[in-house]
């Protein structure tokens, strides 16, 4: 009897208009094929940047592909990760009959990226004199109209906080929910911060971790008292190329344990009640040939306009929020 293959491999991405950063996405979707030889690998965006997450499932399916595991490569469960994605899939099951895809949950918090985030930290602080009793830490998240979101983001904030010795670890964001990035280094400064390093809680450089570093240098010009320092992005490090191979098995093996207790497309959150249960709808890619372009209420911050969600497909089953 013959082994059937292993499922490809899909990485879904957030998209940028940054140049660099979509180039560092597609490199890394290069370097993941080149480490797993055995794997067909390939990745795409949901907005902003070629190719569109059809064209990677195409390139797939041409490849002799009948199978599937899509990794989204995005730190939080928002908008892009609870709907977007899911539908765009179930999009390109129509458009590819015969295929089937299992689909896996996002990247963090996780351990491993921690040790990267811990490690980003100790190059920003390289060359300074004091101890790390002395350094508070402002992590600062891409912001989402999701609140399940934005609450994962304080949660990586503690558990990088948990037993590393920095005076504290505060939350900002970049964009669509507070508090910002100025209103983040005002609340470290009266907590009695005097050392700051602003992390940057984002996979790959691009327009909104720019935009951390430019703000982030605003507000030191204005507060000469306290030194402020930059970290670096994650990057493609080797941590994060094997989380995503962690989240490939799980999807693979069907053991997905997705958090859902503050999902507001399940839950009826104070505010939020009247996304629960809505139907999702693909997010059409500019480039993603026979579709018009829609992206204009999303932009580079992943908001989601009038974008409705309400079922994950998960391989074989949905799963609803609407329970």
């Amino acid at each position: 009897m013959t082994t059937p293959p292993p499922p490809a491999l899909l990485i879904a991405g957030h998209g940028t208009r940054d140049d660099a950063g979509a180039e560092a996405f597609r490199d890394f979707v290069r370097e993941l094929g080149r480490r797993h030889p055995e794997l067909p690998v390939a990745g795409g965006f949901i907005e902003l940047s070629p190719p569109p997450l059809g064209e990677a499932v195409a390139e797939l399916v041409e490849r002799g592909v009948r199978r599937f595991a899509a990794v989204p490569l995005m730190l939080v469960s928002a908008g892009h990760a609870k709907g977007d994605i899911p539908a765009a899939l179930a999009r390109e099951k129509e458009r590819h009959p015969g295929i089937s895809y299992a689909y896996g949950r996002p990247l963090g918090p996780h351990p491993a990226l921690l040790r990267v985030l811990e490690r980003r930290l100790e190059e920003a602080l390289r060359g300074t004199d004091g101890e790390r009793s002395d350094v508070t830490v402002l992590l600062v998240g891409r912001g989402s109209t999701d609140p399940d979101a934005n609450a994962e983001v304080f949660k990586a904030a503690r558990l990088l906080w948990e037993g590393r010795g920095y005076a504290g670890v505060e939350t900002a964001f970049v964009s669509l929910a507070a508090p910002d990035v100025p209103s983040g280094l005002d609340r470290c400064a009266r907590l009695g911060a005097r050392r700051i390093v602003v992390l940057p809680y984002f996979l790959f450089t691009g327009i909104l971790p720019d935009r951390v570093r430019r703000q982030t240098g605003e507000w030191a010009a204005a507060h000469p008292e306290t030194e402020v320092r930059s970290a670096d992005v994650i990057g493609p490090e080797p941590e994060l190329l094997d989380l995503v191979m962690e989240r490939y098995a799980e999807a693979v093996k069907g053991d997905l344990r997705m958090n859902c207790d503050s999902c507001v497309y399940r839950v009826a959150l104070p505010g939020f009640e009247d996304k629960v249960g809505l139907p999702q709808q693909p997010h059409f890619h500019p480039d993603d040939d026979g579709h018009g372009d829609h992206h204009g209420e999303h932009g580079e911050h992943g908001g989601h306009g009038g974008h409705h969600h309400g079922h994950h497909q998960h391989g074989g089953h949905t799963h609803s929020h609407a329970h």
